[in-house]
C-alpha cells in the first residue's frame, strides 16, 4: 500500500516538473519571415448580418529556434467586419504569440457583416510584426444586402399577391417559397436568388414565374454557398418545382448546382438565352408539358439535360445541349431523352402524344449516344432533327434510326463540335474555329432566332448551336 502511494505522490511531482519547465521554455524574437498556407482569404459571398463559414490559415515558423510574434492583429481593429482566432483565442490584436520552432499554428477568420447597399466589397488584413519586417494575409468578401424568405410551421412561405423582386437586395429562400395560384412573381434583371440546402420554389396552377434578365445584367439561381468551389457542385438545393396549369418566361438566366432544375407536370416553359447546368438528376424534367427553347445552353446534369415523358410539346432551336461531368460520371448523363410514357409515383404507365423538335442544335457528350428516343406504340411521336450535330451509337441504344429521312435531316453524328471547354469549373461551349458546326445550321430557322445567346447576328452562315462562330 505504502507502495503505491509513494508511486502516486512521484508521479504528480513529476508531472508538476513539467509543467513548470514548460513555462520556463526560452522564446526568441524572430529572425526570419513567416510563412503562410494562403496570402488571401476570398471568404464566400456573404449576406447582411449572417455569418460566414470559418476559414483557416496556417502560419509556420521555419526556424531552428522557438520565437515570439510580437504582434498579431486586424489593420482596421476592433472596427473591423472580420473576427479572428489566433491558436484558440478570439480577438482582434495579439501580442507575443508563441510559435514552437518547425511548427505551426492556425488562425481561423470569419465576417458577419452589416450590409451598407446592393453588394459591396469588404477587405482587411491580418497583420503580423516582427523584427524580420511587416508581413500580412489579406481578407477578401462580397457583401450583400438580402431579403430573407423563411418556411416555418407559423409561416407557409407563400406569395399570395403579384410581386416584383430587383436587385436591391439578394432573395434567400429557406424550405420551399411557393407561388400561389394565379399569382405572378417578376424576378428583375441583376436579381440573385439562393437556396439553403433542401430548399426550392413551387409554381402553382394559374401562378405565372417571369425572369427577366438582359444581356448584360443575367438573373441568377442557384444555391447559397457563393464560394467558386461550389460553382460546379450539384445538390445544394432542390428545383423549381412547376404544377399543373403554371407558367415559366425565363430570359437570360443562370440556373445551377441543384437536384433538378425545372421540375415541370403539365407546364408550360418558354426560355430564351439561358444556361440550365450541374443538376444531380435533371436540367429539364418535363412530364406532358410545353417547351419552347432559343439559345439555351446545358452541361453537367447527372441523368440527362433534358428529359420529356409522357409526351408533351418541346421545341428547341440553336441550342448547345452537352454532358459532360467527371463528378456525375457513374450517371447516364444523356443530352436528350423523349418518351411518350412515364411511370407515375404508383408505378402505372401513363401516355401522352409526343411532339419533339431539336433544330439547328448540338446535343453531345462523352457517352457514346446523346439523343434517347423512348417509343411506344398507339400514341403520337412525331420527333425532328433538322441541322443538327448530335453524338449517335445505334438504333438499338438510341431508339432511331439515323439515316431515317422522316425523323433526321441535314444533320451531322459523331463529328466532335470542338467546345472550347467544356469542364463546368470553365465552362465554355463556344466553337474552335475548325469545329463541324460552322455555317450547318439552316438559314429558315435561324432566321426565327436572328441573334446568338451573346446578340450576335446569325441570318448568314449560321453556326448549329447557340453561339454563332465570328
Amino acid at each position: 500500500m505504502k507502495f503505491k502511494l509513494l508511486l502516486a505522490f512521484s508521479f504528480w511531482m513529476l508531472l508538476m516538473a513539467v509543467s513548470c519547465n514548460k513555462d520556463d521554455i526560452s522564446f526568441d524574437a524572430p529572425s526570419q519571415q513567416l510563412s503562410f498556407s494562403r496570402d488571401t482569404v476570398f471568404c464566400d459571398t456573404v449576406y447582411h448580418q449572417v455569418r460566414s463559414e470559418t476559414y483557416a490559415v496556417k502560419v509556420y515558423n521555419n526556424e531552428d529556434k522557438d520565437i515570439l510574434i510580437p504582434r498579431i492583429h486586424l489593420q482596421k481593429g476592433a472596427t473591423s467586419l472580420y473576427k479572428i482566432n489566433v491558436d484558440g483565442k478570439p480577438g482582434y490584436d495579439f501580442k507575443d504569440v508563441p510559435l514552437r520552432k518547425k511548427d505551426s499554428l492556425y488562425i481561423f477568420v470569419e465576417i458577419a457583416p452589416e450590409a451598407t447597399g446592393p453588394e459591396a466589397i469588404a477587405e482587411d488584413k491580418i497583420l503580423f510584426q516582427s523584427p524580420a519586417g511587416e508581413q500580412n494575409v489579406v481578407l477578401f468578401s462580397v457583401v450583400q444586402d438580402a431579403e430573407f424568405f423563411i418556411k416555418t410551421s407559423s409561416n407557409p412561405n407563400i406569395i399570395t399577391n403579384n410581386t416584383t423582386w430587383t436587385n436591391s437586395k439578394a432573395k434567400i429562400i429557406y424550405g420551399d417559397l411557393t407561388i400561389d395560384e394565379n399569382t405572378v412573381l417578376n424576378i428583375q434583371a441583376g436579381t440573385k436568388v439562393y437556396f439553403h440546402k433542401n430548399s426550392g420554389m413551387k409554381v402553382r396552377d394559374g401562378a405565372s414565374l417571369n425572369i427577366n434578365g438582359t444581356f448584360t445584367n443575367n438573373v441568377v439561381l442557384r444555391g447559397d454557398r457563393n464560394d467558386p468551389n461550389y460553382d460546379t457542385i450539384p445538390k445544394t438545393w432542390n428545383s423549381i418545382k412547376m404544377e399543373p396549369g403554371s407558367n415559366l418566361n425565363m430570359n437570360f438566366a443562370r440556373l445551377f448546382g441543384g437536384t433538378k432544375g425545372l421540375d415541370m407536370k403539365e407546364a408550360n416553359a418558354t426560355i430564351n438565352n439561358s444556361f440550365i447546368h450541374t443538376f444531380q438528376e435533371y436540367g429539364i424534367y418535363a412530364i406532358g408539358s410545353t417547351v419552347i427553347a432559343r439559345n439555351l445552353v446545358m452541361n453537367n446534369c447527372g441523368e440527362s439535360a433534358v428529359a420529356a415523358f409522357r409526351g408533351g410539346t418541346h421545341n428547341f432551336t440553336h441550342c448547345t445541349i452537352a454532358n459532360y461531368s467527371d463528378l456525375l460520371h457513374s450517371y447516364n448523363r444523356n443530352g436528350v431523352v423523349a418518351a411518350n410514357e412515364w411511370t407515375n409515383d404508383s408505378g402505372v404507365k401513363e401516355f401522352g402524344a409526343l411532339i419533339f423538335n431539336l433544330r439547328n442544335s448540338i446535343v453531345y457528350s462523352d457517352r457514346d449516344n446523346s439523343v434517347n428516343l423512348e417509343y411506344t406504340p398507339m400514341n403520337l411521336f412525331n420527333v425532328a432533327i433538322q441541322n443538327c450535330l448530335i453524338k449517335y451509337s445505334n438504333q438499338s441504344e438510341a431508339g432511331f434510326e439515323f439515316n431515317d429521312t422522316t425523323i433526321v435531316t441535314q444533320s451531322i453524328k459523331n463529328e466532335d463540335p470542338l467546345f472550347v471547354n467544356y469542364f463546368a469549373a470553365q465552362m465554355n461551349l463556344r466553337v474552335k474555329q475548325n469545329s463541324p458546326a460552322i455555317g450547318k445550321g439552316n438559314v429558315g430557322v435561324a432566321a426565327t432566332v436572328p441573334t446568338d445567346i451573346y446578340n450576335v447576328s446569325r441570318t448568314s452562315n449560321p453556326t448549329i448551336g447557340a453561339y454563332q462562330y465570328q
